[in-house]
């Protein structure tokens, strides 16, 4: 076939194929045709130069899809072995140097060239590789689907096999014009090019490697680096899986052939290229591109870093995080060099300026980028100690970033930096701030020691320094040598340079503990910010906090034991998401690594005591709420089975031994950790009560009343179990015998108070007990011979005993109305039980008839006379004789002046006001009245809790006197002011309280000097704001409220508006409620309510252009007012 061009078939087979087919073959011809073609190319491969042949050829790749698997394989395998032995042949001529057959030769090559890279296309359209060739070229399995995807991966590893090796003749020879050997490479380049846009394909290894191959020859050895710099660069930006390839690339071809020209100009054309603003794609294929790059070859690309560091300025976030990144990549080659040329020093210093000034960048996500890849370098080799403490500042100010994901990666890079700091050389590398104080101490004054003092004549030159040296004493080597070596100068110069070594190995030392001193002052500022953030709104924020605080506690850092005991509080956290889940699930893991966990070379019963002195030290110290989060916690260890059975027994050897080597605070954390325990299994108390009676309502616990208390606690948790005690059991008579007892120690109000719960928890008839106790104690306190054990000093003695009668008549009181709603609860279970089971014994059946035929509003009814008639009014009632004393006392605090006593008859009032709505109602206003006058915020305190409890009992007779409980929120003690803050925000969110415009004096809280009190309150708005429309309903009564307060400073207004708008999120409220606050404007008197309303329009996303002319010409108004 003389008449072929190269030029002209490729143009028409890019065009349109069907034209280059002067004849088609019918269905049954085409495999007849194959063979036919096989045999005679089989023969001579020179038979392809025969028309027919090679049109006959050309047909079966125009209908290749067609082909049968066997054809298709038959067909490639022809072109393959075809084009491999024209390779050969071309090889010898050139070699033998036979001219006059180079044409013919030329034209055979390009022949077969133009039908293999139409196969390979046919192939690849064919979409014959799937997702099972990755793991089928490694494993291959039975099957025909994967038999031919595997058949597939080898003839294209062929096919490129045989381009490679037509590539390294002298094609110079063949070709005369550069322009046809171009066009005959680009047959193998297209091929290559068009195998790389297959993501599968590039998955598997060999193949890959194979393209890489011809596109490395073509590039080395026949000049097509423009064409590829093209290509790539297309490809780049068209196929996002590319990136990562295309840069491996260029390493083998920089590694493997020694051709950089490429990179350098991709680099070149990439950084001077621009992006639409709408293409997110293109940024983030060049970007991830830069990355990879810089990971393989940092070498080329710090050659063109100048040209690539302008893409800081693109508006474009991807290519900022690329650079920051491609910087630390940088950063870690060079700083890996043995070589410490000044070059390097530099070029690592311009990186870390950049990066540090990626720390201030306008987009969220490279200010994370900049803290990644400083996370990054902490892991290399060298400590870049010099910039350390510049970047851990940089970290502690991004704690503070108002995005969440910088925040999150702030804290994490705070915790990598505690755990790759370089302080660990001299001493081990735990980080308490006191031991690292004494040493700079020690070592200074050991300087101080050495250093001669100012002024005297010996500190006028540096000992070591020549210059300052009598020039006696540098004699030549060979007098020195006839010198005495005991000459007295020597020694002088001896023991100078002695000092000098001495004199700068301490003061490196003094500078070393002063960088590590500076270095723990930082953490222990990003500790506290850290320690806000476990209450952050994000859950990996909070993740990552928690794990900063087990990093802190294992190098010793003194602040990390107030963040431990914080983030016990997350127990609480809100399961009903996987974010909840996941918090509560990292806490407890956490809990178990710090405490759960012993060294590796400790024994069982080591590793029990261990756990059991670790969980008694978590008691020490804690606040009622957070013995409350510690219970919540252990409790779901229980219930997840990882509490060791010899823990629990190591705990009670702690709390039942008698020796004086265990202290008060290992003994009461010990049944205090019990208690919690047997919330899960009350087996653990029960099986211990003779301990609990001997210990704790013993002679231990009768002087140490905080013992007896937890005891109390514990033995209250056999009523799980639904066990009962006798009346006549000793350790109910020991309960009421600690009741019963005088005691001038505070702490006793809270044992009375656990002992009347525990008896109300164990005793069947608790009511006669506890009008046991009432009768016993009154007797004392009024009785002739009872009061002979009281002490000499009568009248105080007789206060504080009656103080204790009231406290122990008013929680009885308390506890008399649970009693009785127990007898209701369980009416009314055991009423269901009828309904559902009727077929019973004749005695059950009885017992269940009558209550079967007691409707619950009859027995409710008669409870409920109970509560309002009987306990407080009845003449035979024990409680009514204290009604009216209660009163009397409370009422004159000038006759009954002692502050314990006021306390006692006041909580004593509030509880007897909640059993009756009677007592209620008559009391009341002298409950107000005491709420108003008193000066005791004890006292406040109390009444505020009670009148939380009355609004829950009698809602209609509090519900017009909540004023009373709203002016508690401005109240001049911090305490009563976060009382009464938690009392609305129960009372609020639970509907027991209807809000009368009053959220504006809530809102004020947010703002509150004590930080405790403004998190309550913006506690309480987020889950107001879960509510259906709740601030948005409020908003404008809360912005009056604000507005008119003339005592709120602005910048408080603007803090508190700023928080509740942005609850306003649906755009439908926000133009309502700035339609209503721009009607005020011209209403307003002051220049102060017009810049209050249109700082809250500010904040609201109305969009409503009526409203900003408003607020624009009122502003001028204003202006020429003023």
């Amino acid at each position: 076939m003389d008449n072929f061009v190269l030029s002209e078939h490729l143009t028409a087979y890019l065009s349109d194929p069907s034209t280059l087919i002067s004849f088609d073959f019918s269905d049954g011809q085409i495999e007849d045709e194959l063979d036919r073609a096989i045999d005679a190319i089989a023969v001579d491969s020179d038979a392809l130069a025969e028309e027919q042949n090679f049109e006959s050829l050309e047909a079966m790749l125009l209908r290749f899809p067609e082909l049968s698997n066997q054809s298709k394989l038959k067909l490639t395998d022809l072109l393959i072995s075809g084009l491999a032995s024209q390779a050969e042949t071309a090889y010898q001529l050139i070699e033998s140097d036979e001219h006059e057959l180079y044409s013919k030769q030329r034209t055979l090559l390009e022949m077969y060239s133009f039908l293999l890279q139409w196969a390979v296309a046919a192939l690849e359209k064919g979409n014959t590789i799937g997702p099972q060739a990755v793991s089928k070229s490694k494993t291959k399995k039975a099957g025909s689907g994967n038999s031919n995807t595997n058949d597939t991966i080898e003839q294209l590893q062929s096919a490129l096999d045989v381009m490679c090796k037509v590539q390294k003749l002298k094609l110079s020879k063949l070709f005369v014009a550069t322009s046809e050997r171009d066009l005959f490479i680009s047959l193998y380049t297209r091929s290559a090019y068009l195998i790389m846009e297959s993501e599968q394909n590039l998955k598997v290894l060999s193949l890959k490697m194979h393209v890489f191959k011809v596109l490395c020859i073509a590039i080395k050895h026949h000049g097509h680096g423009f064409g590829a710099q093209i290509s790539l660069v297309q490809n780049l930006t068209y196929y996002d899986h590319l990136s990562e390839h295309i840069a491996e690339f260029l390493r083998i071809l920089y590694e493997q052939y020694d051709y950089s020209q490429l990179t350098e100009d991709i680099l070149r054309e990439l950084s001077n290229k621009e992006f639409n603003s709408n293409d997110n794609k293109g940024p983030k294929s060049v970007s991830a591109f830069w990355v990879k790059l810089s990971e393989l070859c940092p070498r080329l690309v710090i050659k063109k870093m100048t040209f690539l560091i302008k893409h800081l300025d693109s508006e474009s976030y991807t290519l900022r995080c690329a650079i920051i990144e491609v910087c630390g990549n940088l950063i870690l080659e060079l700083s890996g060099q043995e070589d410490t040329m000044e070059t390097y020093k530099t070029q690592i210093n311009s990186f870390f300026d950049v990066l540090e000034e990626r720390f201030l960048d306008i987009n969220p996500y490279c200010r994370s980028k900049a803290i990644q890849v400083f996370i990054k370098l902490c892991d290399a080799e060298t400590t870049f100690s010099q910039r350390r403490q510049q970047v851990t500042n940089l970290a502690i100010q991004s704690l503070e970033d108002k995005s969440s994901n910088v925040r999150r990666n702030a804290i994490k890079f705070v915790s990598k930096l505690m755990a790759t700091h370089p302080f660990s050389l001299l001493h081990g590398g735990l980080l308490p701030i006191n031991e690292w104080n004494d040493r700079l101490k020690n070592v200074a004054e050991e300087l101080n020691k050495i250093l001669p003092p100012l002024g005297s004549p010996e500190v006028e030159h540096i000992p070591g320094d020549l210059s300052k040296i009598d020039e006696n004493l540098l004699d030549s080597p060979s007098d020195a040598e006839d010198e005495d070596d005991d000459e007295p100068g020597n020694e002088t110069l001896k023991e100078e340079y002695g000092n000098a070594e001495v004199i700068n190995r301490l003061k490196l030392t003094k500078q070393y503990y002063i960088e590590a001193l500076a270095f723990i002052h930082s953490l222990h500022k990003a500790s506290n910010i850290i320690s806000s953030l476990l209450s952050a709104k994000n859950k990996g924020e909070v993740i990552e906090a928690m794990d900063f605080f087990v990093i802190a506690d294992a190098y010793k850092l003194d602040t990390a034991k107030l963040g431990i005991r914080k983030m016990l509080h997350l127990i609480w956290t809100k399961a009903n998401s996987d974010e909840g889940r996941g918090v509560q699930t990292h806490l407890v893991e956490c809990y178990r690594s710090l405490f759960f966990t012993a060294p590796e070379e400790f024994s069982e019963g080591d590793t029990c005591t261990f756990i059991a002195r670790n969980l008694i030290s978590l008691t020490y110290g804690a606040t009622a709420a957070e013995l409350t989060s510690l219970e919540q916690l252990l409790v779901i260890i229980m219930k997840n089975k990882q509490m060791p059975e010899l823990v629990i027994r190591k705990l009670w050897q702690v709390y039942g031994i008698q020796s004086r080597e265990i202290s008060k605070a290992q003994r009461r954390g010990a049944i205090i950790v019990l208690g919690m325990l047997a919330l899960c299994d009350s087996n653990i108390v029960i099986k211990e009560l003779e301990t609990l009676f001997h210990v704790g309502l013993g002679a231990l616990g009768k002087h140490d009343f905080v013992l007896a208390r937890y005891t109390c606690v514990a033995l209250q948790r056999m009523a799980l179990s639904s066990q009962k005690l006798p009346d006549d059991h000793p350790v109910l008579q020991r309960l009421l015998s600690v009741m019963e007892m005088y005691s001038e120690n505070k702490d006793w109000y809270v044992l009375a108070e656990q002992a009347i719960n525990a008896v109300y928890a164990l005793s069947n008839k608790p009511d006669f007990l506890a009008a046991k106790v009432i009768r016993a104690k009154t007797r004392s306190v009024f009785g002739g011979q009872a009061s002979e054990s009281l002490p000499d000093n009568r009248k105080q003695s007789s206060t504080i005993a009656l103080s204790q009668l009231l406290f122990i008549v008013g929680h009885i009181a308390i506890k008399a109305i649970v009693h009785i709603e127990g007898y209701e609860n369980e009416f009314k279970r055991r009423k269901i039980l009828y309904e559902k089971n009727k077929d019973l014994s004749s005695a059950t059946k009885d017992e269940m008839d009558l209550i079967g035929s007691t409707s619950e509003d009859d027995f409710t009814e008669a409870l409920n006379h109970i509560r309002e008639r009987e306990l407080l009014y009845d003449n035979m009632a024990l409680l009514q004789r204290f009604g009216g004393l209660v009163s009397e006392i409370c009422s004159d605090n000038l006759k009954y002046n002692d502050p314990q006593l006021q306390i006692s008859a006041t909580l004593c009032l509030a509880k007897l006001m909640c059993v009756s709505s009677s007592y209620c109602d008559a009391n009341l206003p002298l409950l107000l009245t005491i709420l108003e006058k008193s000066r005791n915020p004890v006292t406040r305190s109390n009444i505020v809790i009670a009148l939380g409890d009355m609004a829950v009992c009698f809602n209609h007779i509090i519900d017009e006197n909540t004023d009373f409980l709203y002016r508690r929120l401005h109240d001049p003690d911090s305490t009563v002011q976060r009382t009464c803050l938690m009392t609305l925000t129960f009372l609020i969110l639970a509907g027991q309280v209807k809000v009368k415009g009053q959220l504006g004096e809530m809102a004020k809280c947010l703002d509150d000097e004590d930080k405790s009190i403004a998190d309550l309150a913006k506690m309480f708005f987020s889950e107001l704001a879960r509510k259906d429309n709740a601030i948005y309903n409020g908003y404008t009564d809360i912005f009056s409220t604000l507005s008119n307060d003339n005592d709120l400073d602005e910048e408080s207004f603007k803090r508190i508006i700023k928080f509740l708008s942005a609850f306003v999120e649906k755009e439908k409220h926000a133009k309502q409620l700035a339609e209503k606050l721009s009607s005020r404007l011209p209403r307003c008197d002051s220049e102060k309510q017009w810049n209050d309303v249109t700082y809250a329009l500010s904040l609201l996303p109305h969009k409503n252009e009526d409203i900003q002319k408003l607020v624009s010409e009122g502003f001028k108004v204003i202006q020429t007012e003023a």
